[in-house]
């Protein structure tokens, strides 16, 4: 398993959350997620514009095993989706953590980030899921 970024904060659900600068935020999926998911195949992106809420699901990646939703980590506005991802969605498995992000958005309330866990935590339990 690649190593987890300590910048990152994670839902339970897979999703990771990395807080930039102007209150701005990137998210993605994590490399354990997409190593579940297998080869994706098909990514389905949020507009830019639109409203999503924090547990809610936002986006879909599809593999050539299952399509799943993508849920948003926090709420906000999207700012910014990776077009790169249309034509490419195995970005994603080579690189979950970089050049594999999904969106960015404009948080709302940057309280909803304390509800998520941080890199140690999100490691201990992708661990017990593999038990």
């Amino acid at each position: 398993m690649s190593e987890i970024p300590g910048d990152l904060k994670f839902q339970k659900s897979h999703e990771w959350v990395r807080v930039e600068d102007g209150g701005r935020a990137r998210v993605g999926i994590s490399d354990h997620a997409q190593g579940l998911l297998g080869d994706l195949v098909y990514v389905e992106l949020p507009k830019v514009g639109d409203r999503v809420e924090a547990g809610a699901g936002c986006a879909v990646v599809e593999s050539v095993k299952a399509a799943s939703d993508v849920y948003a980590p926090v709420s906000g506005e999207v700012v910014e989706v990776n077009e790169a991802l249309v034509d490419k969605p195995e970005t994603i498995n080579e690189d979950a953590y970089g050049d594999g992000w999904l969106f960015a958005i404009r948080l709302d309330d940057p309280d909803e980030l304390d509800a998520l866990l941080g890199a140690d935590d999100y490691a201990e339990l992708v661990e017990n899921d593999e038990h």
